[in-house]
């Protein structure tokens, strides 16, 4: 199951508004990271998400694409989200 299967089948949980996903050590990659943040996207009741996705391959982009799709979360008033890499992963302003 990749991060695409995981988020749609969580976009399905219609009553879902508190999630926690420890999905550290994964390999999870910057396409990965779209897919998963664009599926959560539909989780309308979603108010409080807690994300761990610490040492996966998840690059400035991913990070990106990720904080870009979970924006559209309308109802989500905390967010908690761990990107730990080994790697520095550096914003342009």
């Amino acid at each position: 199951m990749g991060a695409l299967d995981l988020g749609s089948a969580l976009a399905k949980c219609i009553n879902l508004s508190n999630l926690t996903l420890n999905l550290f050590y994964n390999q999870i990659g910057d396409k990965g990271a779209l897919d998963l943040g664009s599926a959560l996207a539909n989780c309308i009741n979603l108010s409080n998400l807690t994300l761990f996705l610490g040492e996966n391959q998840i690059g400035a982009m991913g990070a990106s694409s990720l904080g870009s799709a979970l924006a559209k979360c309308i109802n989500l008033s905390n967010l908690t989200l761990f990107l730990g890499q080994k790697q520095f992963i550096c914003f342009g302003l």
